[in-house]
């Protein structure tokens, strides 16, 4: 077989760079491309209303004659959640393992699309996958779910290997361990770049085992008096799995509360990862006919968050589960970026009304992402020519290649970016850097980008100060006055303990609108304009807030 010359690599990441979520990749090689991951991120605190947030794949629309297919890592959403999406604007096959696999077909059948007119291929870390420029091959990595795989995409430049989310545990078994052996083989081969998972850059040491959390399992459930809620990220199927087999060891009965978790164990268990029968479980419907002791309730929240389920069981709002006093409360799970306060205000209630909540101990819980040590023995290993931390915030991607630093590697050939920056490699070394358009796209309901930062600003301002609406009706042939402005307040004032304000602010949009009326040529735009500019000054001034103002004007 002759061997390939390649003229060009180009590698970009279009999210997952200086964030943590929202991965997806790009890898070019001449005239081919593949996109690795495609995944979405939760949004946080300040984005009203938004139910997801995705990658901006404009450049998918540039290339999507030269993509020759999708890889998935593994079935976490921040790696398969804008896949829908993807798949709208490419139809190339999907190369995943067989849980990822499942999960992906899971996720698309969820969001209303049909699996079935999409090309699934079902691969294993020995599978080589052939293009006619390059080989993409695979590599077996530990996380918090099975069948999570590392991408090695094969040029003559040397291989870019992509880690995703990966960890190292030596108490697993063979079968689950991160491939060692094959990764330091790749090292030998030589990598022209590799990128990492930067998530716990800053943690020192080693990631914990997942065996110590088992352990801890087994000994909350059985010094728990009453009924124990469990909640967790639905795909954290490792942890799924700990918690069933604790909950079966300590001879109670399992309770799942949200369809994401249903989903995920009828999943596993059609797979083999979870062994159990139809008399482990009790419906929610018929959990009042048990003994609290004897019951362990496995929920999350809609979209697989654990906060969203503790949030609404705080608010009362749960259909199936109130917490009471007595019950005990795990949460292994660590709150996503701006979902603190919302699990401190959920872990305050639950306190207050006398249940045990059990969270935030490093045997409850432990991460799926390497910690220091890992990351370096990782750079060792594959001895890349170039490193490129991503996964991760601005300040993990810099602590990794501070790490890298420290293992021996270059300054010079440690590659800080941000989504849109392309890397390309040629025989002459790396080119400057090029960028392509990247961002986030906000995906509300149905409505997918239409939703940017000046709705967002306006959403922030109705919580905050709330609105006005002021209504003018004028004659059309005179343009004057038929009655006192009317204004209506919603969120702002309470209208009847602030008759006079409301009464003076009508009086000055009256005087307004008389004064504007009478200029020539006159626009309702500046009206409107002139209106809205008077009353926000006014009312600032009178109660130092700033309620959205919206003028409407009538003619008669």
């Amino acid at each position: 077989m002759k061997k390939i010359e390649n003229n060009q690599v180009r590698v970009l990441a279009l999210g997952g760079a200086g964030e943590v979520g929202k991965n997806m990749f790009v890898i070019e090689v001449d005239d081919e491309a593949i996109v690795i991951d495609a995944g979405l991120k939760f949004p946080g605190s300040e984005m009203f209303g938004i139910d997801m947030v995705i990658p901006d794949m404009s450049y998918i629309d540039e290339i999507q004659d030269k993509i020759k297919g999708i890889f998935v890592t593994h079935g976490h959403e921040d790696h398969i959640g804008a896949l829908g999406y993807l798949l709208g604007k490419v139809n190339v096959p999907i190369y995943s393992t067989k849980l990822t696999n499942a999960l992906v077909k899971d996720f698309l059948s969820y969001t209303g699309l049909n699996p079935k007119e999409f090309q699934f291929k079902v691969i294993n870390p020995d599978s080589k996958i052939r293009f006619a420029g390059t080989t993409v091959s695979f590599f077996r990595t530990l996380h918090n779910i099975p069948g999570s795989i590392g991408i090695v995409v094969r040029t003559s430049f040397g291989s870019v290997v992509y880690t995703s989310d990966f960890k190292l545990d030596p108490s697993l078994n063979q079968m689950e361990k991160t491939d060692i052996h094959r990764i330091s083989t790749l090292g030998q081969q030589g990598v022209l770049c590799l990128l990492s998972d930067s998530t716990n850059a800053e943690q020192p040491g080693f990631t914990p085992s997942e065996f110590i959390v088992r352990e801890a399992l087994v000994d909350a459930i059985y010094n728990a008096k009453g009924r124990v809620i469990v909640t967790t990220f639905a795909t954290n199927i490792y942890r799924v799995v700990q918690v069933v087999e604790a909950t079966l060891q300590n001879h109670r009965k399992m309770v799942i509360v949200g369809h994401s978790m249903k989903r995920t164990i009828d999943i596993s268990q059609r797979l083999g990862y979870i062994h159990t029968n139809k008399s482990d479980f009790v419906s929610v419907h018929e959990m009042d006919k048990h003994v609290p002791e004897s019951l362990v309730i496995l929920t999350t929240g809609a979209q697989g968050d654990p906060i969203q389920a503790l949030t609404k069981m705080a608010k009362g709002t749960n259909k199936f589960v109130n917490v009471e006093k007595g019950d005990t409360i795990i949460i292994s799970a660590t709150a996503p970026a701006g979902d603190e306060l919302d699990m401190s205000r959920a872990i305050n209630h639950f306190t207050k009304i006398g249940a045990e909540v059990i969270y935030n101990t490093p045997n409850i819980h432990v991460s799926g992402h390497a910690s220091q040590e890992e990351l370096k023995l990782m750079i060792q290993m594959t001895n890349p020519k170039y490193f490129v931390p991503v996964h991760g915030e601005y300040r993990h991607q810099k602590m990794h290649g501070k790490l890298a630093c420290q293992v021996g590697m270059d300054k010079e050939h440690i590659l800080i970016v941000e989504n849109g920056e392309m890397l390309t490699f040629t025989k002459e070394g790396i080119q400057p850097v090029m960028r392509v358009p990247a961002g986030q796209v906000m995906v509300d309901g149905l409505g997918v980008g239409d939703v940017g930062s000046i709705v967002l600003r306006d959403r922030k301002l109705l919580s905050n100060d709330g609105i006005l609406v002021i209504a003018i009706t004028l004659n059309r042939k005179t343009k004057k006055l038929c009655k006192l402005p009317e204004i209506t307040s919603r969120g702002f004032v309470y209208v009847r303990e602030s008759e006079a304000l409301i009464e003076e602010a009508c009086k000055l949009s009256q005087k307004i609108v008389e004064q504007t009326t009478k200029k020539e040529n006159m626009e309702w735009s500046l009206l409107k304009n002139n209106v809205r500019d008077a009353l926000s000054s006014f009312l600032y001034e009178k109660t130092k807030r700033r309620p959205m103002i919206l003028p409407i004007v009538l003619e008669v």
